[in-house]
């Protein structure tokens, strides 16, 4: 029965900080757009590709 003298607060603070945690990012933005980051990984690589050839061709020369 002790043990809940130290569990108990311990698991409350633990509760607050991953609620606070989750204000904080929900606050800065980081959950407003969860469609376009997917689509913007495949469009970053055809992109990067590329000018990695570009760069291969430039450097050879």
């Amino acid at each position: 029965m002790s043990v809940l003298w130290v569990a108990l607060p311990v698991a409350l603070m633990m509760a607050s900080g991953a609620v606070a945690a989750f204000l904080w990012v929900v606050r800065s933005g980081q959950l407003d757009d969860l469609e376009t980051p997917p689509i913007r990984i495949l469009l970053d690589d055809e992109s990067k590709s590329s000018s990695t050839v570009r760069t291969e061709k430039s450097s050879s020369t």
